[in-house]
């Protein structure tokens, strides 16, 4: 606005001036053509440094945000006894008030798989997050094999976890690198082997550079299904006694969910797992299922138990079954 105010001001001295014969027409055009090859780049120049500044502020308004957030800390020393996760009157809201889980208690047994099922927006996915210590809880206790995990640094706790999630993050690497991010350490004979089990090499092997081949930025070289199974991939190079599964399969077609259903079959064995999925076939067959609505526990126990109690599970089933069987006329 002040250069605007500028060239104005130059317009209306030199009209005077040249209304009062002091300076000549051509003159007069001389000045106005320096004026806006001076002004018009400073103006330009303004716009991009105020485009900047804003873009600046939201950076570091968001840098501000992750800076002030408290920092979790604990021990880091481990001293769980076994691997059962256990949730006791657990209590959580996010910041901004609204109350996600209330008084929420169940156990995932060692070497069981424990299922979470129920309607969607029941506190399924903050369960399994809850567990890990992405966030503290505001009210009861969360622990692994005895072990109070808001006592426990995240980073020491994380040791114990292998998490498969639907949204994979992959990186502009290789598929091997990208397997190998399960633990740095490991050698390309326990990376191969971990994507043998995962069946990556079912795809690997086809890619033009093999297992060298870059996958793009976050596996876009690559099929859901395949992304899908470098994660899994990772999971088993990993080899963590606490497996997090959460809707691993829900958004594949039938081969690939078979062949990742294979792996996690494989992967699962002898280990503490948590399972969210929507799909009722998938969680049939889990030592324990967890219905959760509204923030609490509405049932639990086998798949025959809450189908004899005809409840919110036996509930789902059915409009599972139903909707399996439609069909146009």
């Amino acid at each position: 606005m002040v250069l605007k105010l500028g060239i104005a001001t130059t317009i209306l001295a030199g009209g005077v001036l040249l209304a009062d014969g002091k300076i000549t027409l051509l003159t007069f055009f001389a000045f106005l053509i320096l004026v806006s090859r001076v002004y018009d780049p400073l103006i330009a120049a303004l716009d991009n440094l105020s485009a900047v500044i804003m873009i600046r502020n939201i950076q570091c308004r968001r840098m501000d945000e992750i800076l002030s957030h408290p920092e979790q800390e604990g021990a880091e020393k481990l001293t769980n006894r076994g691997y059962d996760i256990a949730f006791d009157h657990v209590g959580f809201s996010y910041n901004s008030g609204e109350t996600v889980l209330k008084d929420m208690s169940f156990t995932a047994k060692q070497g069981q798989v424990t299922a979470l099922v129920g309607p969607s927006g029941g506190g399924k996915t903050t369960v399994s997050r809850l567990a890990s210590r992405f966030w503290d809880i505001q009210k009861g206790k969360i622990t692994v094999g005895g072990m109070d995990i808001s006592k426990i640094d995240p980073e020491s706790l994380m040791s114990l976890y292998s998490i498969v999630f639907q949204d994979v993050t992959l990186f502009n690497n290789t598929v091997m690198e990208n397997i190998r991010l399960g633990r740095k350490d490991a050698t390309d004979a326990e990376v191969l082997e971990a994507a043998r089990l995962a069946n990556v090499d079912e795809f690997a092997e086809k890619l033009p550079d093999k297992w060298n081949t870059l996958i793009g930025e976050n596996g876009c070289e690559l099929s859901g299904g395949e992304r899908q199974r470098i994660s899994i991939a990772r999971a088993f190079l990993k080899d963590a006694p606490i497996i997090l599964l959460d809707e691993a399969t829900a958004s594949l077609d039938v081969e690939n969910e078979t062949l990742i259903q294979e792996s996690l079959s494989r992967l699962i064995k002898n280990k503490t797992v948590m399972i969210i999925a929507h799909r009722m076939r998938t969680v049939a067959g889990a030592d324990k299922i967890v219905v959760l609505s509204e923030g609490t526990v509405a049932e639990q126990g086998s798949s025959d138990m809450l189908l004899k109690k005809n409840g919110i599970y036996a509930r789902m089933v059915k409009l599972q079954t139903q909707s399996q069987n439609w069909a146009m006329e």
